[in-house]
């Protein structure tokens, strides 16, 4: 199953992985710590998250290429939305192996 992943550097790492997943929960599949994530869209596709004092690592796994970019899309642009005070950059997707 295609694979990426992405780090975000900022110190609200936390706060954004516990945004990301609360805002999610009230339809999806989710579960959370304050240090780790995971979001389940579909059967098919999934994001992870992970959060430490340097940022926020995520993972995302979809059925094919074009769903994962679509989830990569989706997963950043909701993510932008609740960092809206700070300059998150341009994440760069990097092709990984299935967790």
């Amino acid at each position: 199953m295609p694979t990426s992943r992405t780090h975000v550097s900022t110190a609200l790492g936390s706060r954004y992985l516990q945004q990301l997943c609360k805002h999610w929960g009230h339809k999806l599949q989710v579960e959370f710590t304050p240090e780790m994530g995971s979001i389940r869209f579909d059967e098919s596709r999934v994001c992870r998250l992970k959060a430490d004092e340097a940022g926020l690592q995520i993972s995302v796994e979809a059925g094919d290429a074009e769903r994962l970019a679509h989830t990569e899309r989706v997963v950043i642009e909701h993510l932008k939305r609740f960092a809206f005070k700070e300059d998150l950059g341009v994440p760069v997707w990097a092709a990984a192996e299935a967790q």
